[in-house]
């Protein structure tokens, strides 16, 4: 049985990350996640994607340390996406939801950062204990946190290996919705369903522009959004859909995407 699952609920993909006990993640579960996430990429009729972790007790525990002693190098291949499949998927301008139903620890805290919306459980943790072990997070945690929370907190955090709960990150801004264990796919299911009732080429050019923009001053941001590297952004006005939204609102009826 795959450690990596993957299953269609309309123009949502669910994908499961299920290797007991930890859910922890060795190369060879990078490539898996990042072959699913790829699906994503690549298939016209998903909008969405939701990441999750099998069980109830770890979304994931990161790293699989046993790998690592056994001899897997932290430079190992990790394939397209990086590190958990999606660290580094530059490529993937589609939205994804990580639906934590445990502990996200280390590497498994990163690929929750590296999702554009957390739906977490009540009895969710997060937290990088790397450098209690001698390393740093640099699957994304020393860039992404410092950006999502006040910077003292998230020193604080990647410099003690201090968990923050579901509850606290949701109080910053971090996780959209904090629900009980047993509401956890519904929550997050019913979140991708809302987006994915947006149009598809909107989705993307909202990802890439905040992608593209991040860190820069306003005036900065509007020249890099009107400079016409944004190819996503750059056909909308243009496209079937734009034309399809403004027909569908004046004639009060639901839009039929066709994302070109």
């Amino acid at each position: 049985m795959s450690d990596v699952t993957t299953q269609r609920h309309g123009r949502v993909l669910l994908i499961t990350l299920d290797r007991p006990k930890a859910n922890a993640i060795a190369a060879t579960t990078s490539m898996a996640l990042g072959a699913a996430f790829q699906t994503l990429k690549e298939d016209d009729d998903l909008s969405v994607g939701i990441i999750t972790g099998g069980g109830t007790r770890f979304f994931s525990a990161g790293w699989d340390l046993k790998a690592a002693a056994e001899g897997e190098a932290a430079d190992a291949d990790q394939g397209i996406g990086g590190f958990a499949g999606l660290t580094e998927f530059w490529g993937l301008k589609k939205p994804v939801i990580a639906a934590v139903n445990g502990m996200a620890l280390g590497g498994g805290f990163e690929l929750a950062l590296a999702a554009d919306m957390i739906v977490a459980a009540d009895h969710a943790e997060f937290g990088l204990p790397e450098a209690t072990i001698g390393v740093v997070p640099d699957s994304g945690g020393t860039i992404r946190l410092p950006r999502l929370l006040p910077r003292a907190i998230a020193m604080e955090m990647m410099m003690t290996g201090r968990r923050a709960t579901a509850q606290e990150l949701a109080r910053w801004g971090v996780v959209n919705a904090v629900v009980p264990g047993a509401d956890l796919l519904d929550a997050a299911m019913a979140l991708a369903t809302r987006v994915a009732a947006s149009a598809p080429l909107s989705l993307q050019a909202i990802k890439e522009i905040d992608r593209a923009t991040t860190g820069l001053s306003e005036e900065e941001a509007y020249a890099k959004m009107r400079s016409g590297d944004l190819p996503n952004y750059d056909r909308i006005y243009a496209s079937d859909d734009a034309a399809e939204g403004i027909a569908s609102f004046s004639e009060k009826r639901d839009p039929v995407w066709k994302g070109r």
